[in-house]
């Protein structure tokens, strides 16, 4: 049986990128080697691509993540053939340029060795991966791959665009406001009053185009507000400031389809901090996740509905996370964001969530490989010519 040659990209440029390697390590474990060859590629914090010499499973985990020598010149050549370290492919770096900024093929072996791939697993969060960056590099090379297209990641990563979108397709939102970075320099007192005055305390300060809760803080006052500013615009141009719904529970929901999506049964976090933050997902062991969270019928058919909406609603395909704020007291349910390349580590939502639906970790990555390849099949029918 002839196994597919799957590129599993992960990394990246963004302030997301430990947490890559950590859903790849997870990925390269728990794909099935009978059916597919992982073919591990890095995009390094500087923009470098590298690719690894062995496939994942023949080398120890240090081996596999930790930042590879590239091949370089004579003594690259002569090692090439023993595959003994990773090597440098493109988009890299020029010699005397910043890395990253000129598309060069640095070493012809390694290029023989990207060739092949069937299909690409992006594993990338946040900006330069997630937002449809690679997305376009993938669709420009005619390649398969797993999860939304251009469109869909650029609109999955901007939570103001996302918010406008739900807005549009009558999702329930929470009231919220956009600041960006030079409006905010230009009058920082107007900018707090005009939040104070619509939205009131607590409000939740995010970065519009990064995950991972990275850059996000809870504001309970003016002076925090200020604080909380400043920590996200060093990571984003452009704020996105949410009331904070009171005494929120925190509903996450996975979908997996293209035309078709299906919304797995619905989880519940129980974070060991204020609010689910970066050390609360993925340092801190505190936190709990519930699955199938305790909700009525009712409620979960509301998130399970909603899931598949706002997965339609951004245009997505293959894979999402949709996550809802249920207020304890209300009942009211506010579609959050949608996560197009959601976490894969041993610990999140999004695997966890279809294994408890009957949809164990190694059939969901090949379901996910199925849906990229039929995904690109379909494209390959669509007429490019008009003559």
């Amino acid at each position: 049986m002839t196994r597919l040659r799957v590129g599993v990209v992960f990394g990246g440029r963004s302030g997301e990128h430990e947490v890559s390697v950590a859903s790849a390590a997870s990925i390269f474990k728990h794909l099935d080697r009978m059916r597919y060859e992982a073919v591990p590629i890095r995009i390094e914090k500087d923009g470098r691509w590298t690719l690894g010499a062995k496939p994942p499973e023949a080398l120890s985990a240090a081996e596999v993540f930790e930042p590879p020598s590239p091949l370089r010149g004579a003594q690259g050549r002569a090692q090439a053939g023993r595959a003994t370290t990773a090597a440098q492919v493109v988009p890299s770096e020029v010699e005397g340029q910043p890395p990253g900024e000129t598309l060069q093929l640095v070493e012809p072996s390694a290029a023989v060795a990207a060739t092949g791939i069937d299909v690409v697993f992006p594993v990338l969060h946040g900006p330069y991966g997630e937002d449809g960056t690679v997305q376009g590099l993938l669709e420009l090379a005619n390649v398969p791959y797993v999860g939304a297209g251009v469109l869909g990641s650029a609109v999955g990563m901007d939570k103001a665009v996302m918010k406008t979108l739900f807005a549009a397709h009558g999702l329930p939102i929470v009231r919220h406001e956009v600041v960006l970075r030079r409006e905010w320099e230009r009058d920082p007192a107007a900018t707090t009053a005009r939040v104070s005055h619509l939205l009131g305390y607590p409000v939740f300060v995010k970065p519009a185009n990064l995950g991972s809760s990275v850059g996000i803080s809870k504001a309970k006052s003016d002076a925090e507000f200020r604080d909380a500013m400043a920590l996200a615009l060093q990571f984003d141009r452009k704020i996105v400031i949410e009331e904070a719904v009171p005494d929120a529970r925190e509903i996450e929901c996975a979908v997996l389809g293209n035309d078709e999506p299906e919304a797995s049964i619905p989880g519940e976090i129980i974070p060991s901090r204020e609010f689910y933050d970066y050390e609360a997902k993925y340092l801190d062991e505190g936190s709990r996740l519930l699955i199938p969270a305790p909700l009525t019928g009712e409620q979960t058919a509301a998130v399970r509905r909603l899931a598949v909406g706002a997965f339609r609603a951004v245009e997505g395909a293959g894979m999402a996370r949709v996550d809802f704020l249920l207020a304890r007291t209300s009942g009211e349910l506010f579609v959050n964001e949608v996560n197009t390349i959601p976490g894969f580590t041993t610990i999140s939502m999004y695997p966890k969530l279809w294994d408890a639906s009957g949809l164990p970790y190694p059939d969901l990555l090949d379901r996910l490989l199925t849906l990229a390849l039929e995904r690109h099949a379909e494209k390959q029918q669509l007429r490019t010519s008009i003559t």
